[in-house]
């Protein structure tokens, strides 16, 4: 069996069993080169098998004789802990009628104390109103014999009973207690002071525990409140010795929000009326120094001073928030500032506006003193200038209206001798004082008013940058512009408009950094943002103007330099075999002065404008080398300089970067070439791709210009 009990290996498998046992018996395998034995083999399983019977026999016994085993304990076990069952209900049983007998203990002691409390109260009250006789009496006698009124340690014991004797004499009739109510009074009073003073005292010594017990019995008297103006009035010596009285009212209430309460049972109460009399008195009468020294003397003074200490003021409010001052302490804070600055800001906006008005007005006045000129009442129709009466406008400002409007010649125009009237130092302080006035108007308005008060500031803008300065500068320079037919004219309506541009660049920077905020949610928004648009069309209406009328100026001086310089010979020489120059003299200063006229363009305009301008520009150009061609007859050399001047006229225009004006020159290039072709090939040079498309009209003006053209063999062969 032993043997058999060895080859049970854990995890069992059956076929490896059968392999072990088949191994170890004699021949049961080719193991040592022995021959392998079926009936030994055979005999081995058979034994083998008997033994496992046994086997099975012997442990199904044992496993029988543990289940009774532990059928017998089970059993055991179900009785004893029936038993503990029985055992714990007893328990609990106990357990109830223990609670209830301590409950009715409990009610018992509760009823008897009660009881007790009912007999006891009473004799207290009986005691106290004995003494409280006994010290009445010796109030009534007018001798006070007490040690608790002589002796000044108790003085504590004192104060309570006062107090209950100043409660009673309340009750007493007059007539008949008069004296006696007089001296309680009197001996009240003198406790009152004592305590007060006791308090005081304190105080200056930092001794808090007696500072706590001194308030505590003043608690219940009327000058509790004095007791508590004594301590804010000595909280605040020597607190206000430096020039920042802002900062030193906040370290002051910082200091005295560590202490307050370990003094008062109420310190919010207390911190709260400290705050109340640092901003009722310090704040009160220091802003008062500040600003009534300037209020009617110095307007910017007075606006930098009140927009100055009202922050100052927010802010030292925003660092006592922190501190408890009661359930609505920022209604509290917020009406002490509003103490303070009321009779200031009632009126801020009125002292803003005038004293933005009389500051621009100044900035304005100065710049043109330097300039040694004299605004004058210029206006055309959009914005106006200086307003005018409903009188009669007189000839010259009739002639002054009808030159601005058009090119005709109706007297001289106004000598500004290239000063364009803008000054971007000017704009710099008016959007400089404009931009503090929103801040202030900002931190100064009442959130209901601020709209309307920042679009009073906006107008004031708008009335002198935009009309007092640049539209003057816009109709001052429109009165500049010479007519088209002036010699020599000097044009600086460009350096106008490129001033112009960048000042209302600054404006359109201010318009959104600073007054957006302030009106983006109020219907004020569209107002401001109609006007601005309204400022603009009616400047880009005399800017446009300007503009057109500049452009007539440059084609003016350009005809008068062809006038001057080109000559008839110059197509039609008389020696035809003598020509030498590649293109004339006309051309080349008519050529130099268009060059420098785009540069000016280029660096006045900025944008689409200008490939505007220039392209009207080219146009206009165009459309003078065009008919000024027609003016001459030509030669067949002087075809050929009329090319070689057109060509250098292309060339020009190449430099205005504009596909229209370019393509023009180029078809004028090729109508000039109708100008020295052979006869034979007018009519295939005509049906190119530049010319094929033109009106016939313009193809025979051209032929016609030839000296050949009255030929019959040209006729013939154009017809």
């Amino acid at each position: 069996m032993a043997t058999t009990a060895e080859l049970f290996e854990e995890p069992f498998v059956a076929d490896e069993y059968i392999e072990r046992l088949a191994w170890r018996t004699p021949g049961g395998g080719s193991r040592g080169g022995e021959a392998f034995d079926p009936k030994r083999l055979l005999e081995e399983f058979v034994n083998h098998i008997q033994e496992l019977q046994v086997m099975d026999e012997r442990i199904q016994r044992k496993v029988e004789k543990l289940e009774q085993q532990c059928q017998k304990e089970a059993k055991e076990f179900a009785k004893k802990v029936q038993e503990l069952q029985k055992s714990n209900q007893v328990a609990f049983q106990h357990f109830q009628e223990l609670d209830e007998h301590i409950s009715y203990v409990a009610t018992k002691v509760c009823h008897l104390g009660d009881q007790l409390e009912g007999v006891n109260t009473p004799r207290q009250r009986a005691v106290e109103a004995q003494k409280l006789m006994k010290y009445f009496n010796e109030f009534l006698d007018g001798e006070l014999k007490s040690d608790v009124f002589t002796n000044s340690e108790k003085i504590k014991e004192a104060a309570d009973i006062i107090q209950k004797l100043h409660l009673i004499a309340q009750e007493l009739p007059f007539d008949r207690f008069s004296e006696v109510k007089s001296k309680i009074a009197s001996k009240y009073h003198d406790l009152e002071c004592q305590l007060i003073q006791e308090f005081t005292s304190a105080q200056r010594r930092g001794e808090i525990s007696r500072m706590r017990e001194v308030a505590a019995v003043l608690l219940h008297f009327k000058g509790y409140s004095h007791c508590v103006d004594v301590y804010i009035k000595q909280c605040q010596e020597g607190a206000f010795l430096r020039n920042d009285v802002f900062e030193d009212a906040a370290i002051l209430c910082q200091r005295v929000n560590k202490q307050v309460g370990e003094v008062f049972s109420n310190p919010e109460t207390v911190l709260a009326k400290l705050i109340q009399n640092i901003f009722e008195v310090k704040l009160q009468s220091y802003v008062k120094d500040q600003l009534e020294e300037h209020r009617k003397s110095d307007a910017e003074q007075y606006l930098k001073n009140l927009y100055d200490l009202y922050t100052r003021t927010t802010n030292l409010s925003s660092k006592l928030m922190e501190f408890n001052l009661g359930t609505d302490k920022q209604t509290f804070l917020s009406k002490l500032i509003k103490s303070i600055f009321i009779s200031y800001l009632e009126n801020y906006i009125e002292v803003e506006i005038g004293y933005l008005k009389s500051r621009s007005a100044m900035i304005l006045q100065r710049y043109y003193d330097s300039k040694n000129h004299q605004k004058r009442s210029i206006g055309t129709g959009g914005i106006q200038i200086h307003k005018r009466t409903e009188a009669k406008l007189s000839i010259q400002d009739l002639k002054e209206r009808i030159r601005q409007r058009t090119n005709l010649p109706l007297g001289p125009s106004i000598d500004t001798h290239g000063e364009t009237f803008l000054s971007q130092e000017v704009v710099v302080n008016l959007l400089q004082e404009t931009k503090q006035a929103f801040e202030r108007c900002h931190r100064l308005s009442d959130p209901s008013d601020l709209p309307k008060n920042a679009f009073r500031i906006f107008s004031m803008l708008v009335d002198f940058l935009c009309t007092e300065h640049i539209d003057y500068a816009l109709e001052t320079g429109l009165a500049g512009i010479p007519s088209s037919d002036s010699k020599n004219a000097n044009l600086y309506f460009l350096d106008v408009v490129h001033q112009a541009n960048t000042i209302f660049h600054l404006f359109d920077k201010q318009f959104n950094d600073h007054l957006m905020p302030l009106i983006s949610s109020s219907p004020k928004l569209s107002e401001c943002l109609q006007k601005k648009k309204d400022i603009i069309e009616q400047m880009e209406v005399k800017l446009d103007m300007g503009i057109d009328r500049t452009l007539n100026c440059m084609i003016g001086q350009m005809k008068h330099i062809l006038a001057a310089e080109q000559k008839k010979t110059d197509f039609k020489p008389e020696d035809e075999n003598n020509v030498l120059i590649q293109y004339t003299n006309a051309c080349v200063k008519v050529c130099s002065y268009v060059r420098k006229q785009v540069e000016k363009i280029r660096k006045s305009m900025d944008g689409k404008n200008v490939d505007t301008v220039l392209m009207e520009f080219g146009v206009r150009f165009h459309r003078l080398i065009y008919e000024h061609l027609q003016q001459y007859s030509y030669s067949c050399m002087g075809g050929m300089l009329a090319i070689c001047d057109v060509a250098e006229y292309r060339k020009c225009a190449k430099d205005f970067k504009i596909a229209l004006v370019l393509q023009l020159f180029d078809t004028l290039h090729a109508l000039c070439n109708l100008l020295v072709v052979a006869p034979d090939n007018l009519k295939q040079v005509c049906s190119g791709e530049q010319l094929a498309n033109l009106d016939k009209n313009i193809l025979h003006s051209f032929v016609q210009l030839r000296v050949d053209y009255r030929s019959a063999r040209l006729a013939r062969h154009f017809s």
